[in-house]
């Protein structure tokens, strides 16, 4: 990282879009909120951005020349980059929406949207809470969750888990047997403290079933109709 990125007060906010006007408009608004912004209008640049001084989160859109911004996403992850994505899509189909959240984008937001949720979600994705290293390691049944070292493993095999795959595998495993609704799930994993209209809860812990249920494997976090998820073994 760079000096300056050392000696920064302010959280860093790359945004990524291939629209001038939409990066000016995104500047300005997160220059508003007291936020560094570094803008860029591609895949190549924002790679290079983030080889140079790594943000605090991202703001990403999907459909640019040349490196796409789920193909963005895959690549940081790959090389083990986890800071939060959000990504922006001007498309609203659900395969769409999944593509970018499997690649490992943390949320999404489709265009046209309200700076204000825009806002609001940046806050969310930027409050994340360093307490791994005081939190002690989980053994429900044959999973095994250790937050310092941020590795899970079922029956002595280690999963591999994206890192927001891995937050809610921990709140799940930090409170097993009891329900948790999709609005607390929302607040404890992604930090959301407002309604939100999203389908983020259902799809991760899809992700996490295929892990966790591969190879014919019992079933570890159930659905409770009408309230819920609950993790129970046995």
């Amino acid at each position: 990282m760079s000096s300056g990125g050392q000696a920064r007060k302010n959280p860093l906010v790359l945004v990524v879009d291939d629209d001038e006007g939409v990066r000016r408009a995104l500047e300005t608004a997160l220059k508003g909120e007291g936020l560094t912004v570094r803008a860029v209008q591609d895949g190549v640049r924002a790679l290079a951005a983030v080889e140079i001084d790594p943000p605090a989160m991202i703001v990403l859109d999907v459909t640019m020349p040349g490196i796409d911004g789920v193909e963005v996403t895959r690549q940081l992850r790959g090389r083990g980059d986890n800071m939060p994505i959000l990504i922006l899509s001007a498309r609203d189909g659900v395969d769409d929406r999944v593509a970018g959240l499997e690649a490992g984008a943390d949320d999404y937001l489709v265009k046209p949207f309200a700076l204000e949720e825009l806002l609001a979600r940046v806050r969310a994705l930027l409050r994340r809470q360093p307490e791994h290293a005081t939190r002690i390691v989980r053994e429900i049944g044959p999973l095994r969750v250790d937050p310092q070292r941020r590795k899970a493993s079922l029956n002595g095999r280690e999963l591999d888990l994206t890192g927001r795959e891995f937050d809610l595998l921990e709140v799940f495993a930090s409170n097993p047997g009891i329900v948790l609704s999709r609005e607390r799930l929302l607040e404890l994993v992604w930090g959301y403290s407002f309604d939100v209209h999203t389908n983020v809860v259902d799809v991760f812990v899809g992700y996490l079933r295929r892990k966790l249920e591969e190879g014919d494997r019992e079933r570890l976090i159930h659905t409770v109709r009408g309230q819920g998820f609950a993790l129970r073994t046995g």
